[in-house]
């Protein structure tokens, strides 16, 4: 079988450390999404979450939206926030149909019990509806600062089952990470995952420059380590949580770290001070390092 390949921009080495980087959007941000595409290379992955409380039709919209805009749409979805098969078949046609998506992302979901019969990512990739739609890359979660519910093996062993369960059906795994604060936390468990025989690009997740207690809130929520050391290496003190923070102390960790070991990887922001906000810190950045 062939190998799957992953579109847009992994056929081509980064020229820079925020070259070819992706973005997060919720479906109430087609407003900031339009306000900050002029700072956006065209085909630019954007996640599309799948959050509580909103109507599919406003998460197709937004999906419509980054399409419309030049970009490369890639929806979420929450498998335990899906009430039957029926809901997650229909709201992946309507986003292949209006968004021509091509890319999906799967998560477990916050809740503890699902709302209908997917209990975890693995449940959606395994009714092969993905493949029937056309879609040619589906990403899964990686968590190299821990996740709340899994020991270390555990989350090893699903983000390869996952992988594999995704190539097998003829579609490309990509692993986008949590975001993090500790550069060599994440450096380490990319080394951990290609010695583990993954190789599968990689997009690290980076929180966009926000302020203190929202990073740390946002931290919190997803069970993001956030020591003291790490806080400190980011730029952030426990004591002093009426600043902003921005991610630059960590990309330039990162990009001092990353080296062939590390296999295949970009930068996935995550707009928690928002996504203006943060698409200038990118260029700003870039201006920088050239």
């Amino acid at each position: 079988m062939t190998k799957p390949v992953i579109h847009p921009n992994w056929g081509r080495a980064p020229d820079g450390p925020t070259d070819g980087f992706s973005v997060e959007i919720t479906a109430r941000d087609i407003a900031s999404l339009r306000a900050a595409a002029p700072g956006m290379p065209i085909d630019t992955p954007v996640a599309v979450t799948f959050l509580p409380g909103e109507a599919p039709e406003a998460r197709i919209a937004a999906t419509k939206a980054v399409r419309d805009l030049g970009f490369e749409p890639m929806p979420h979805f929450s498998a335990r926030r899906i009430a039957s098969q029926d809901e997650f078949e229909t709201y992946l046609r309507s986003v292949v149909r209006e968004a021509s998506v091509r890319r999906c992302f799967v998560v477990a979901g916050d809740p503890s019990e699902p709302a209908g019969p997917f209990a975890d990512s693995s449940a959606l990739i395994a009714t092969g509806a993905f493949e029937r739609a056309g879609i040619r890359a589906i990403g899964v979660g990686g968590h190299p600062e821990g996740h709340p519910n899994m020991s270390a093996e555990q989350r090893w062993t699903v983000l390869i089952q996952k992988c594999a369960e995704v190539e097998r059906r003829g579609m490309a795994p990509l692993v986008v990470t949590q975001f993090g604060f500790d550069a060599a936390a994440i450096l380490t468990w990319l080394k951990e995952l290609r010695r583990r025989g993954v190789d599968a690009p990689v997009r690290v997740g980076v929180p966009g420059p926000a302020g203190v207690k929202i990073l740390l809130r946002f931290a919190a929520r997803c069970g993001v380590g956030a020591s003291a050391s790490a806080l400190s290496k980011y730029g952030i003190s426990i004591t002093q949580l009426l600043g902003s923070a921005g991610p630059d102390a960590l990309v330039d960790a990162l990009v001092r770290g990353l080296g062939p070991e590390h296999g295949p990887v970009r930068l996935h922001f995550y707009p928690f001070g928002g996504l203006e906000k943060t698409v200038e810190w990118i260029n700003n950045y870039a201006r920088r390092r050239r």
